[in-house]
């Protein structure tokens, strides 16, 4: 009776991953050969872990990546691509996101821009940082539904509190003139702030980049404030769709990961 008490109010206490842990010790006879400071080591270090988990299964719910699963662990890499291995994971172990770097992933259709941008803010999700994930080309349409239903500014200061922000196809189709005021006012926000970090990933030179912005006045400030902070990544070489389809053709249907 005592312990079932205990374990009820562990869960009212919200200790879940503790609970859990108790019960696997009562029915792991290994574990009555240690310490009490052992054991008890063991049960915060599984609700230390529990909670990881939910925060982190919250965080990629809330960014709505392309690719949840990319991982940068996976990302494949060399020459021919372009894409230094070394380089790239040292974003693993770097304050990217606190320098409130702005990534830039420059490469052709099909070179994994997108995945590549998902594994670095499915990265930051892991470090239990914030993120949201964007297609520019459909930005438009989202803020004039914003804009007629009042809520583009509360969307703002939602997205202001966002660490890692992606915007996917960078400059792949024109700019309104209203959706490039409104990402004026989302660059402006995150621009010389720390713990606000901002991954593009574009076909497009970011020579040509003020010429897409079309407006002279708003071009220079995003570039601004976009570029003061800046790490580039090219890539290059075949698109990698078009070497899956292969891939999956000759071994029968079981593609190659990303």
């Amino acid at each position: 009776m005592l312990l079932n008490d205990t374990l009820q109010q562990l869960r009212e206490l919200r200790l879940a991953g503790m609970a859990a842990a108790l019960e696997e010790q009562l029915t792991n006879s290994a574990c009555a050969a240690l310490g009490f400071e052992e054991r008890f080591a063991l049960l915060v270090d599984r609700e230390t872990n529990h909670r990881h988990d939910r925060r982190l299964t919250a965080l990629l719910k809330r960014a709505r990546l392309k690719y949840p699963q990319a991982c940068i662990e996976d990302a494949q890499a060399g020459t021919a691509r372009g894409l230094n291995r070394t380089a790239f994971t040292q974003f693993a172990l770097s304050r990217w996101v606190e320098q409130g770097l702005t990534v830039v992933i420059i490469g052709p259709t099909g070179s994994g821009k997108s995945w590549l941008a998902c594994a670095l803010a499915q990265q930051a999700c892991r470090r239990e940082h914030s993120a949201l994930y964007l297609r520019v080309p459909r930005l438009a349409e989202e803020l004039r539904i914003l804009h007629g239903k009042g809520g583009f500014a509360t969307w703002l200061a939602a997205l202001a509190r966002t660490e890692v922000l992606v915007l996917d196809d960078w400059a792949l189709a024109p700019l309104e003139p209203a959706a490039r005021a409104d990402l004026l006012e989302v660059i402006d926000d995150r621009a010389g702030t720390r713990s606000r970090a901002t991954i593009l990933t574009t076909q497009l030179p970011v020579d040509h980049w003020h010429a897409w912005l079309g407006d002279p006045t708003i071009a220079d400030a995003i570039l601004d404030r976009l570029l003061s902070n800046e790490h580039r990544i090219q890539l290059k070489g075949e698109s990698l769709r078009r070497a899956t389809r292969e891939d999956t053709t000759k071994t029968g249907g079981n593609p190659t990961h990303q």
